[in-house]
């Protein structure tokens, strides 16, 4: 064969394969998911997550448009670029409640009110996320899963060296272990780390001090932040304060997690996605001293965007996600639970299952912490004033900074 023909026949060839893959690609609908679960269990509930939809939706190709690092921070930078130069994801991941007002607002998601209906998600959601999800008698996301906030993880093996047996049942209590172990020479017996786990820590004394109702009502205006209940709180987290490590605000999470495992300290007030970390028999959990029956909910969730390019294939992944199959398999492999109540817990672990347990019964509240209480900004201001507060001590200024922020971002009826 001719060097010609050679050529010729190469680029027969070329163009023959580029065309039978365009139009394999314009022939499949892309549905475009938007989220930062790039890695570890959260990408393996995700890949679970995508098995189910590939099954439950013949026809649509799952895109992934995951952004990793900064904890979601940097997908959030990313989706807000592409939202300005109207280049949405048919669907991202948000935190559901008041996290998505600013999408609303802005009118950037669409009403899913009527899908809560076909698809029976009234009934299988607890009512009282269902009632933290509307917004203006609407809602606009599908939670896919659900996490406790206001947990406490103990080193056992630091406690029962400190002669602590029991579990503290009050506020009381626990700062009487707090002391007993610094007794027994333990230095800072509460690992703690900056900002929003600082955060954490005093929405927990926040709804010990002021029930359920009082807490959800520091963010809808009918409870005050300059008022006695809050000033009492506010007392009980400096206490607490006082045993934590004083190099809080230099750790995230995870450092602070650390002082547990080390055995440097024997507390961490945090999320239930630490139970991944701390599987071993020397590790313990409880619900927050004085919270009862309080389960303090985050939920991760999907919207459908307004200008989606593809929202028939969107509306099949928010069923998916919706759905007992999805959030069954989402779930065993992230290490959160369903937001839906009517998922067998084969599969789960003795956390899990605890948990799955107490969020069919207890009372549902937000966190401001996680943004299902409170939008970014609000969160930002009051992690600023605890940062402040972590290093001068000035009461006073933290209330006054904290009731200032109230009167900004509460939402007059």
């Amino acid at each position: 064969m001719s060097h010609t023909w050679r050529v010729l026949l190469a680029l027969i060839l070329t163009l023959t394969t580029a065309a039978a893959c365009g139009s394999e690609d314009e022939s499949v609908p892309e549905v475009e998911i938007f989220s930062w679960w790039a890695d570890g269990g959260e990408k393996a509930g995700l890949d679970a997550l995508v098995d189910e939809f590939t099954e439950r939706c013949p026809g649509e190709r799952f895109v992934n448009g995951a952004v990793a690092g900064g904890a979601g921070v940097n997908a959030k930078q990313e989706l807000t670029s592409r939202i300005q130069r109207k280049d949405p994801p048919d669907t991202f991941q948000v935190h559901a409640g008041a996290e998505l007002l600013d999408h609303i607002d802005a009118g950037q998601v669409r009403d899913l009110t009527t899908e809560y209906d076909t698809w029976g998600l009234r009934d299988a959601l607890p009512a009282g996320l269902v009632d933290d999800l509307t917004v203006n008698g609407k809602i606009y996301s599908v939670p896919v899963n659900v996490h406790r906030a206001n947990v406490v993880w103990a080193n056992t093996e630091v406690l029962a060296a400190a002669g602590i047996t029991r579990t503290p049942k009050t506020v009381d209590e626990f700062r009487a272990d707090l002391a007993t172990l610094r007794k027994a020479g333990v230095e800072a017996p509460l690992a703690l780390g900056r900002d929003w786990t600082q955060l954490m820590l005093l929405e927990s004394v926040l709804i010990s001090e002021l029930g359920p109702d009082g807490f959800d009502g520091l963010f809808t205006g009918a409870t005050a932040w300059d008022g006695a209940g809050v000033r009492a709180a506010l007392r009980e987290y400096a206490g607490l304060l006082d045993y934590s490590n004083r190099d809080r605000d230099t750790r995230d999470w995870p450092q602070a997690e650390q002082l547990l495992i080390d055995g440097t300290a024997a507390y961490q007030v945090m999320g239930d996605w630490e139970a991944a970390d701390l599987t071993a028999d020397t590790y313990s959990w409880f619900t927050f001293p004085g919270n009862g029956t309080v389960f303090q909910w985050l939920a991760d969730s999907f919207v459908l965007a307004t200008g989606a390019p593809n929202p028939e294939g969107t509306d099949c992944w928010l069923r998916t996600v919706g759905s007992v199959e999805g959030q069954r398999a989402f779930n065993a492999r992230k290490g959160s639970i369903p937001a839906r109540t009517d998922v067998p817990g084969k599969g789960f672990t003795a956390y899990q299952k605890a948990a799955m347990k107490d969020w069919r019964t207890a009372t549902p509240v937000p966190s401001c912490a996680h943004g299902s209480a409170c939008p970014q900004a609000w969160q930002n201001v009051i992690n600023t004033a605890l940062s402040g507060f972590s290093a001068d001590g000035d009461l006073t200024a933290l209330q006054n900074s904290l009731a200032t922020a109230a009167g900004r971002f509460v939402r007059k009826p």
